[in-house]
C-alpha cells in the first residue's frame, strides 16, 4: 500500500516509530517527503500533528526533531 493511501493515524504511527528507532533523527519536509513516499500535503499534515502533539519540534534551519 503506498503511503498516500495510508490513514493519518497509520501515518503518525509510522513517523513516531521511524524517531523513536532513530532517536537522533532530523529531517526536513523534503527530506521526510522522499524517505516516507507522501506528498507535500500529507507530509506537513503529518509533521503538523507531531509539533502539535508536542513529539516533534521544527528548528530554525527547518528540521523537524524529537522534542
Amino acid at each position: 500500500m503506498a503511503a498516500q493511501h495510508q490513514s493519518l493515524e497509520g501515518l503518525l504511527r509510522r513517523v513516531q516509530g521511524e524517531y523513536l528507532e532513530m532517536p537522533g533523527l532530523r529531517l526536513t519536509t523534503a527530506q521526510a517527503q522522499r524517505l516516507w513516499g507522501l506528498d507535500r500535503a500529507a507530509c506537513d499534515a503529518v509533521l503538523s500533528a507531531l509539533v502539535d502533539a508536542k513529539f516533534l519540534f521544527c528548528s530554525r534551519d527547518g528540521a523537524f526533531a524529537r522534542a
